[in-house]
């Protein structure tokens, strides 16, 4: 995420604190709050597609993704 974005962000957040929102700015808080958020998940996931688990024999195992049981 740009910089630019990260000090909106920043910017919204002080000013709601202080005085509050317009709708309008609301609004786009909410939009640049929900593509932080993306940047975030993607950002992890990459982290962890390139992680490895080291056990006491030295083998290494790519961290899987943990399936869900259904109910």
């Amino acid at each position: 995420m740009e910089q630019k974005k990260l000090d909106r962000i920043n910017e919204l957040a002080r000013k709601s604190k202080a005085e509050g929102l317009s709708a309008e700015e609301k609004i786009e808080q909410a939009q640049l709050r929900s593509e932080y958020i993306a940047a975030y998940r993607a950002s992890l996931v990459a982290a962890l597609e390139n992680t490895y688990i080291v056990d006491e024999k030295g083998n290494k195992t790519k961290v899987q993704k943990k399936k869900r049981e259904i109910h």
